[in-house]
């Protein structure tokens, strides 16, 4: 049996900067309090890059501490252990999630260790071949695969990451990589310990001076505003005051929160709102907002995930969603992330936006009725009513009577925004002059039946056009512009699927970010 290949890794980023005055937190020695002890301030930010293989609909680990060891032996906490973090690697393909900072004393390191707990999976085989006994061909499957070791522990003899010097003034980064084709075993169990798994190494610093570029984001209720800054409390308790300043951009605002949604400032942050905010880390070691996006009202209930399904009952829609993100405590028992959910789209009263924030989508792509939704969309959707827990639901595997088995949990749906989709594939063909090129996914990726398919077989890639604009980033090219793309380029594109427009057979996505992998190799 072929080995489910996954090819899906995360990077962790501990940005260091200068600074003194703070207290040491190096243990068990003891406590330094001398405020004349130089630190700096160390945060962390989580990414992955693409999976390969089968397709990888959720997986989130939980990040229960990250400790770093000096060289007298004593260490130090980078990530509070009473808060575990959980994330969802499947959703930052070209995203990072920041995670915390904390300042640490300059000096010699010769390791870190990192613990993990509660693996949880769902993957759609697009593979030509059942995956263990458990999973079979075209089915979503929903996992929770034993891991071993749940303790990583790097320094020299496995990583030339260490030792390093910190010294105040010198940004360091590390990146840890976990590549799931070779943890994840033939049985679907994860071994973190397998040769190359997972691999931890230094990564280039941000220029000094000034804030450092985004590092991550950041989603969570906002607890109280202050004078150009705000705090933020995260779902797994963790609270983040956050600066602003006159650079901070601020996006989907209703005319229903305390400000005019034509005019959107610092103004319209109130308390109980939940906002997503991405943030950089300055030289201080506080955050700094760059742009805070809003989600939903108190007296709201949202939930955000891909659309794999869609259908039609009693003159409404019916869309089957696996659940991504669940953005706030209310209901989180009842609509748990990974799951599979069923969302009634009624055909009048429901409103739709799109989640662009200031990129301009091109003209021609819509997204403003039922018609207009499509699988393979990423979609951010507010609960209308109770939420109603399915009868048989919460089981490994949906390989039931219908296309991916019962759904876990119904809802109906007021509102749906269209949010960016994350896509990886390999460049078929390009058209500079049109600023647009053709993706062959990799592997295939839930997109509608109209798009069109590199070869016969189910699990064949799907071919769909990415459309880009002046707006649009291109990263990791010799030219960082739709010149540089060449066939067979494998990259992966953050954008919002639409519908096909007239005069263009395939899928279109409007990507506003375009990122080379190098490697691996081509497979279609």
């Amino acid at each position: 049996m072929r080995k489910a290949v996954l090819a899906l890794s995360i990077l962790a980023v501990l940005l260091l900067m200068a600074g003194c005055g703070s207290q040491s937190s190096v243990t068990p020695s003891t406590t330094t309090t001398n405020p004349a002890v130089q630190t700096a301030p160390v945060g962390v930010t989580v990414t992955d890059t693409p999976p390969a293989g089968v397709t990888v609909l959720f997986f989130q680990l939980s990040i229960t501490g990250a400790t770093l060891t000096n060289s007298s032996g004593g260490t130090v906490s980078l990530l509070s252990s009473t808060n575990p973090i959980p994330v969802n690697v499947s959703e930052l393909l070209t995203d990072s999630a920041f995670l915390g900072s904390q300042n640490v004393a300059a000096g010699t390191y010769t390791g870190m260790s990192l613990t993990f707990a509660n693996p949880q999976l769902t993957i759609f085989n697009a593979s030509n071949n059942t995956i263990s006994a458990s999973c079979a061909v075209g089915k979503v499957c929903q996992l929770t695969p034993t891991t071993t070791p749940l303790t990583l522990t790097f320094d020299s003899s496995n990583s030339s990451a260490f030792p390093v010097t910190l010294t105040a003034g010198s940004p360091l980064g590390f990146k840890l990589d976990i590549h799931l084709d070779t943890v994840i075993q033939t049985d679907l169990s994860v071994n973190l310990a397998a040769t190359n798994g997972v691999t931890l190494s230094q990564i280039s610093p941000p220029q000094s001076g000034g804030p450092i570029r985004s590092i991550g984001k950041l989603t969570g209720t906002v607890q109280s505003t202050g004078t150009n800054q705000f705090t933020l409390q995260t779902l797994w308790g963790k609270t983040f005051t956050v600066n602003v300043n006159s650079s901070t951009t601020y996006s989907n605002f209703p005319s229903s929160a305390t400000c005019s949604a034509a005019a959107q400032t610092f103004s319209c942050l109130a308390t109980s709102q939940v906002v997503r905010v991405m943030v950089t880390l300055q030289t201080d070691g506080t955050l700094l907002a760059t742009a805070v996006n809003y989600i939903q009202l108190p007296t709201q209930q949202t939930v955000q995930g891909n659309i794999i399904s869609l259908s039609t009952s009693g003159g409404n829609t019916i869309m089957d969603l696996i659940i991504q993100h669940q953005p706030s405590a209310t209901n989180a028992t009842m609509l748990p992330v990974g799951r599979h959910a069923s969302v009634t789209v009624p055909g009048t009263g429901v409103t739709y936006a799109t989640d662009a924030g200031s990129f301009v989508i091109p003209s021609g792509l819509t997204f403003a009725s039922a018609s207009d939704l499509q699988v393979g969309q990423n979609v951010l959707v507010v609960v209308q009513g109770t939420v109603n827990q399915m009868t048989g639901s919460g089981t490994s595997g949906w390989n039931g009577p219908t296309p991916f088995g019962s759904p876990d949990v119904s809802f109906t749906a007021s509102s749906i925004t269209l949010e960016p989709s994350q896509i990886t594939g390999t460049v078929a063909g390009v058209n500079a002059s049109a600023l647009s090129f053709t993706l062959a996914t990799l592997p295939r990726y839930f997109v509608p039946p109209s798009a069109t398919r590199g070869a016969t077989p189910a699990w064949a890639p799907i071919i769909i056009t990415v459309q880009t604009s002046a707006d649009t980033t291109f990263t990791n090219f010799t030219t960082n512009s739709i010149s540089g793309l060449a066939v067979n380029n494998v990259v992966s594109i953050h954008g919002w699927v639409f519908s096909t427009p007239t005069g263009v057979t395939n899928v279109t996505v409007a990507a506003d970010k375009v990122i080379n992998r190098p490697g691996p190799t081509p497979l279609y």
